[in-house]
């Protein structure tokens, strides 16, 4: 009996492992596409690009060529990996004129009292769910990243 149930568990999952795959982003491919979006970003502040959208998280690229509004995100963490550039992050403290849509996602146009630090090419930034955030360019710079979007988890 024993057996048989190991059987169906292992029948059962089969699908699972069937429908995994490994994708890879070479390098070159992603230097190639944050060119491409430096160029849109010149004309209207920022721009980006999906990598691959999964079911607990996606990976997406994000340029900037001018500061961001504010935005809190309700459902996912962001994963900012910084591959150029640099820009003050502003996190915390309060939505100044902000709007939530249906989905949950609130977008204002700053942050007030929120904590300031400078974040550059190299550095990983961590910002939960709920938290206000904010990137800002000095005038006439360039800031780009991979951005990991990890959802919440869905419990029944």
């Amino acid at each position: 009996m024993r057996l048989i149930v190991m059987a169906a568990a292992f029948v059962l999952t089969m699908p699972c492992y069937a429908q995994t795959k490994a994708d890879v982003f070479s390098g070159q491919a992603i230097q190639s596409q944050l060119t491409a979006l430096i160029q849109a970003a010149k004309a209207s502040g920022g721009s980006g690009a999906t990598l691959g959208d999964y079911h607990s998280h996606v990976i997406k690229l994000s340029v900037r060529t001018a500061s961001g509004g504010a935005e809190v995100h309700a459902h996912y963490d962001d994963i900012f990996f910084v591959t150029e550039g640099k820009a003050t992050l502003v996190t915390g403290g309060n939505v100044i004129h902000g709007k939530t849509d249906s989905e949950g996602e609130t977008k204002g146009s700053s942050i007030q009292n929120g904590k300031s630090e400078m974040i550059g090419k190299g550095d990983v930034v961590h910002i939960p769910a709920g938290m206000p955030h904010r990137l800002i360019l000095a005038p006439g710079s360039a800031y780009s990243s991979i951005v990991i979007k990890v959802r919440e988890s869905q419990h029944p």
